[in-house]
């Protein structure tokens, strides 16, 4: 409806300018200022000043004389205040929104035909994920749902770092060191059991006597001559720990949760040839040098001061090498590629785009959307010496307060409850998880985050708990409906104009809203645009549900229609949720 709206209020614009016989190439159409009552309007007076030598309000004026809200679907009137034009919805309009809202996939976007591969997370697979990089599976999570319910085809992939160094590293120190040789690990999980290995190897690397050292390095540099070469035994030297160790990952995320389609590996770009492939074009390119005992891009041409090394001088390549064929094949299969990466990832992206240009590539295709870091405030949680707070401590954390405030909330209502145990294990984990990615996927990107317990887990403030409970309270009242007999009402049955108070139009302004959310949100990457709008429809959901009784209705037609509200509400905010990967509880 919006949308719809949208396009009616620009072709009014355009017209009344054409009909004015004024230029119509910036309509100036936004969403108006909180002062200003409507739900668009047209700032273009204050373009046109210079044009028409007359003050802005009296363009505005004239502009607004010139519109025929009748011509246009959904225009229900036009009025000037000030510079701006505001436009006002006509009935239809709210009839139209409660209607469409009663679907349960209230918000999803008609198919685009388009598919899009989203890389997300693909931290190294060495250990457990620390906290500190847990915005990027939640980040890219929520992109990939975002653009899901946009209409795409999406798969998610983890890309997998099996070809460096540091693995190398790591199956080497797991054949070097016996259990005796190791810490307990701090959980039952193969990542944690593993990275024991991975620790030791390199506290030994920093602490051996020069000879030893020049022994563990030769055979490490002998694990990654064979994985240059295509060895079978040394990728199943280092897929015993790179297999083992995602397998641990994988748990972590799926608690967030965030799930994978596909787990690529760097190697496999080294086995099918393509990294050779690649290296050769690279060399026959105008920026190839060879420099410093090393094949290099020198992209000083395209603004870049240093080099990008592409192949060292033993004849082994490097990360950024197998990545450059990784995005090759992802442009060959997929009409999009988008990947989330740290702020610090940001030149080597930079690099990598101008590197793909040099090899023929249409970078159109490639989107990337960077983060800054999450950090804990000082004494917000225990960390263990040498291994920082990893993602499963700040969950176990978030779920454990979570159920202590749930549990305070249940004792404070001096009444009995319908909660058991089992409702409130399952409460404090929606709860608790939910409150550690909106706390996270609300807040841009590129903004540095510090996670302020208190603040994520308040069931009054603005935060994932207050939103949860929205949904809980819908649930709740169409249940107790449900209990009465009164079953949630069809078109057919509903007078939506009895729905006239401020409350209720202010909510079905912000149902219609819903898919140009999720338009804005796709189309810029950016989730944080769907937690905003979950806030602001949690607010005037609150205040309609305070001001406006809907079981105790004065009529049975307000109260059918009032009912209808709720529904349309109820699957509005269960899909914003959804696609930021928060859990919608149907009790709290």
């Amino acid at each position: 409806m919006f949308r719809a709206f949208r396009d009616a209020v620009e072709a009014a614009v355009a017209d009344a300018l054409s009909a004015m016989d004024l230029p119509t190439d910036d309509l100036g159409v936004e969403e108006p200022p909180d002062d200003v009552d409507a739900v668009l309007a047209s700032s273009v007076a204050f373009r046109l000043a210079g044009v028409v030598g007359a003050p802005p309000p009296q363009i505005a004026g004239d502009v607004a004389d010139e519109i025929d809200p009748s011509g246009y679907d959904y225009l229900g009137g036009v009025s000037a205040q000030g510079p701006y034009v505001n436009f006002h919805p006509s009935e239809d309009y709210y009839a139209d929104t409660l209607d469409a809202g009663q679907d349960s996939e209230w918000g999803r976007l008609e198919d685009t035909g388009d598919s899009v591969v989203v890389e997300h997370t693909s931290a190294n697979p060495t250990g457990p994920i620390h906290v500190g990089r847990a915005r990027n599976p939640i980040l890219g999570d929520a992109v990939a749902r975002v653009l899901d319910f946009a209409g795409n085809d999406v798969e998610r992939h983890y890309y997998v770092n099996d070809a460096g160094r540091q693995v190398a590293v790591f199956a080497w120190a797991y054949e070097r060191f016996d259990e005796a040789d190791l810490p307990d690990p701090e959980r039952d999980r193969a990542d944690y059991d593993l990275v024991r290995y991975y620790r030791k190897g390199n506290q030994f690397l920093e602490s051996a006597d020069e000879a030893a050292a020049e022994r563990a390095e030769a055979e490490i540099e002998s694990i990654m001559q064979g994985l240059e070469a295509g060895d079978d035994e040394a990728f199943e030297r280092v897929g015993r720990v790179v297999d083992g160790c995602l397998s641990g990952m994988r748990q972590s995320l799926e608690r967030l949760p965030a799930e994978f389609d596909a787990f690529v590996k760097e190697s496999s770009f080294m086995r099918d040839g393509s990294a050779d492939d690649l290296v050769q074009r690279l060399k026959d390119s105008e920026y190839a040098v060879y420099e410093e005992d090393a094949w290099q891009l020198d992209l000083s041409a395209f603004g870049f001061e240093k080099k990008l090394v592409f192949l060292r001088s033993d004849g082994t390549s490097l990360y950024t090498t197998r990545d450059l064929a990784h995005h090759e094949w992802k442009f060959e299969n997929f009409d999009r590629a988008v990947t989330v990466l740290g702020e610090d990832h940001k030149l080597q992206a930079e690099q990598l785009r101008t590197a793909l240009e040099i090899l023929g590539n249409d970078t159109d295709q490639l989107r990337s959307t960077f983060y800054s870091w999450v950090n804990l405030p000082e004494g917000g949680m225990s960390t263990r010496e040498g291994t920082g707070v990893d993602l499963d401590d700040l969950l176990d954390e978030a779920i454990s307060r979570a159920r202590d405030e749930v549990e305070s909330r249940l004792d404070s209502r001096s009444r009995d409850d319908d909660l058991d145990e089992d409702d409130v294990d399952r409460i404090a984990e929606q709860v608790g998880i939910g409150a550690v990615r909106y706390d996270i996927v609300s807040k841009q990107p590129t903004k540095g985050i510090t996670f302020e317990w208190e603040q994520a887990l308040d069931f009054e403030a603005q935060s994932a708990p207050y939103v949860q409970y929205v949904h809980a309270r819908c649930c709740g009242i169409l249940d107790e409906a449900e209990s009465q007999g009164i079953a949630v009402p069809g078109a057919d049955e509903i007078d939506p104009d009895v729905l006239d108070s401020e409350y209720e139009r202010a909510l079905l302004r912000k149902i219609a809203r819903f898919p140009a959310v999720i338009e804005e949100s796709a189309e810029d990457l950016e989730p944080h645009v769907v937690a905003t709008f979950t806030r602001e429809f949690a607010e005037l959901f609150n205040a309609f549900y305070r001001e406006c009784p809907v079981l105790s209705a004065d009529d049975p037609e307000t109260q059918r229609a009032r009912i209808a509200l709720v529904e349309a509400s109820r699957h509005t905010v269960a899909n914003a949720l959804g696609v930021l990967g928060v859990a919608a509880p149907e009790s709290m």
